[in-house]
């Protein structure tokens, strides 16, 4: 786990443009990640043929979203997206690395977001502390990692 001290005194919120474009990276890593995992099912089918592949495998999808972002959350403190993107995951009371139970469930309020038409994320365009459904089901805040 990435347990290095933060300087309070140097955090800024991350901006929603930064987390968007991290969604991005990491969706279209899970996505190429899902492509291997059920090319077998889906080549050289049709449309219909991916939806239904899709429809029947939705709860391997949904567990290997919960894992993705619950692991790297806790042990990196931030998934690829994030990484690249230069932002990290934070507790939202002592401004420390998150534990494994605050990234799970971060990542289930996350994956409730996207059920439901990623209606969570829009709730960071009204807050202050620009937190999204999943950053507060997990007490947590996404801010700009610090250069070192």
């Amino acid at each position: 786990m990435n347990n290095k001290n933060i300087d309070i005194s140097k955090l800024s919120l991350s901006t929603t443009r930064k987390r968007a474009m991290a969604f991005v990276i990491d969706d279209i890593l899970i996505n190429i990640v899902l492509i291997v995992m059920f090319w077998d099912m889906i080549k050289g089918g049709t449309y219909e043929t991916v939806v239904l592949v899709l429809k029947e495998e939705v709860y391997k999808i949904i567990f290997l979203k919960f894992l993705y972002q619950s692991i790297f959350i806790w042990y990196y403190g931030a998934t690829v997206g994030k990484k690249i993107m230069k932002i990290r995951v934070i507790t939202f009371d002592t401004y420390k690395n998150v534990s494994l139970l605050q990234s799970s469930l971060r990542s289930i309020g996350r994956v409730l977001s996207e059920l439901y038409f990623y209606l969570g994320f829009l709730l960071a365009f009204f807050t202050a502390s620009r937190q999204t459904f999943h950053d507060k089901i997990g007490k947590t805040l996404v801010v700009d990692e610090i250069e070192s």
